[in-house]
């Protein structure tokens, strides 16, 4: 992520009165300057890079402070909130839960966790009927590759060790997580990195314009790497620094290879499930089957859980007691759960969104970029999650300089996405809550437009 920051001087900025949008005070709002000097004062400055908003209430793609503005949000919390901000389903039944009161259980047993568990085994093919509760997804992730390499070590032997990501990966912020991701900068501090963890180009077409599968073997034969050596194989169903999707044949190529060597195959789900782009899960969009799915983010459209969803014989290897977490499967997190996934299957948020990314989001992206070819160089999306990566005239270098200041004009003018993302800053993410109307999103485009003419014109 870039350095650069947000101007915290509150500067006058024009009226927004719409059906979806308001702003009436300068921004950031002078009175909330003191809280956002608390918040500076009492947490570390890796906490100071969002847009200076604070936030008083959320609804449905909405966003409110208590000074009157209103934003469109494009957001969803970092992709959380997939069945929308707020919604009343998923606070009655937590109000439920709390007056019971029923709050934290560690391990022993509760009924909705039994009801969680079956509800997302019955969202994936036959065999893949184990789920293991956790909290954030870098618990996913970071389970998911211990259960890879046991797999692998107990069934072939130790050889049979090496987990393969990709370049560009972002796979949570912990220890294991930052060494099977792809951003060296995110891995100075462990400056020796254990052998075993190899990171291979990520075929997106434009930083990288190698998309055959071959490719991901003479990586691989470079390294002296060969497939009795892998144990698993983990990627991001589209990496989050773009959306960067993979390669659709790629994608079943790579499969094939992984089911033809007894390799694990492992998709990252956290910030591409439950809908986000016109299907349950990303990986649907791919002609393979995966051996473990690692969920999080928007399957609650609120509280903190995290999920991994995999092969029964892989995910016995451990015995009771031995691969548990303290908020494993905690009440609240688990009833918003049950809540947000009726609500994606009730209300058809999963077709909202495959329809609103193919009528609206994509043309209107596409159509920026030939609008200013020089200046956006990618823009990528399926359903509701896109992108504008943004780089320096005649060259790929992202531009964080032009991104933020897309960002910062769509903020003046009622629209809310977080910083921008990508290796260098350079791409301005776009993912409203699957709730938003089309004329929402419509109207949010139009502020994209002109955030990009007066920026890049």
């Amino acid at each position: 992520m870039s350095d650069h920051k947000y101007s915290l001087v509150p500067h006058p900025v024009p009226r927004v009165e719409t059906q979806f949008r308001r702003i009436v005070t300068a921004l950031p709002v002078p009175e909330s300057l003191p809280i956002l000097d608390r918040l500076a004062r009492y947490e570390p400055v890796s906490m100071q890079g969002q847009p200076p908003v604070v936030w008083d209430r959320a609804e449905g793609f909405q966003v409110w402070d208590r000074w009157g503005n209103c934003w469109i949000d494009w957001s969803s919390c970092v992709l959380v909130a997939n069945a929308g901000h707020g919604r009343a389903e998923i606070c009655n039944a937590l109000k439920a839960c709390i007056d019971k009161p029923l709050l934290a259980t560690y391990v022993f047993p509760h009924e909705a966790r039994a009801d969680l568990c079956e509800m997302l085994a019955q969202t994936t093919p036959a065999g893949l009927d184990k789920v293991f509760l956790l909290s954030t997804g870098s618990e996913a992730t970071e389970n998911a590759i211990k259960l890879a390499r046991t797999y692998g070590v107990r069934k072939h032997g130790p050889r049979k060790h090496v987990i393969v990501s990709f370049e560009g990966a972002f796979h949570g912020r912990t220890l294991g997580a930052q060494m099977i991701g792809g951003m060296p900068s995110q891995k100075e501090w462990i400056v020796r990195l254990p052998e075993g963890f190899v990171q291979l180009p990520f075929p997106d077409g434009f930083r990288c314009r190698e998309t055959r599968f071959e490719g991901f073997i003479e990586a691989l034969d470079r390294l002296g790497i060969g497939p009795g050596d892998v144990a698993g194989v983990i990627t991001e169903s589209y990496q989050g620094i773009g959306p960067n999707f993979l390669p659709d044949r790629y994608a079943r190529d790579l499969g094939a290879w992984c089911r033809r060597h007894d390799v694990v195959l492992i998709m990252d789900e956290v910030q591409a499930g439950f809908g986000r782009t016109g299907r349950l899960y990303c990986w649907e969009h791919y002609d393979l089957v995966p051996d473990l799915i690692c969920c999080g983010k928007g399957i609650t459209s609120s509280l903190p859980l995290a999920a991994v969803i995999g092969r029964n014989d892989i995910m016995n290897l451990y015995p009771p007691g031995s691969m548990t977490s303290t908020h494993s499967a905690s009440p609240l997190p688990v009833t918003a759960a049950i809540e947000s996934l009726r609500l994606i299957r009730d209300e058809g948020l999963v077709e909202h969104a495959a329809s609103l990314g193919r009528e609206v989001l994509a043309p209107r992206l596409e159509a920026l970029r030939g609008r200013f070819p020089a200046a956006i160089g990618f823009a990528p999306s399926r359903g509701l999650v896109g992108g504008l990566l943004l780089v320096k005239p005649g060259a790929r270098d992202p531009d964080p300089e032009a991104a933020l200041a897309i960002n910062e004009a769509c903020f003046r003018r009622g629209v809310l996405m977080f910083a921008p993302v990508g290796i260098g800053g350079g791409c301005v993410k776009i993912s409203p809550p699957l709730v938003t109307p089309a004329e929402a999103l419509a109207e949010a485009c139009d502020v994209l437009d002109e955030a990009c003419a007066e920026v890049l014109a």
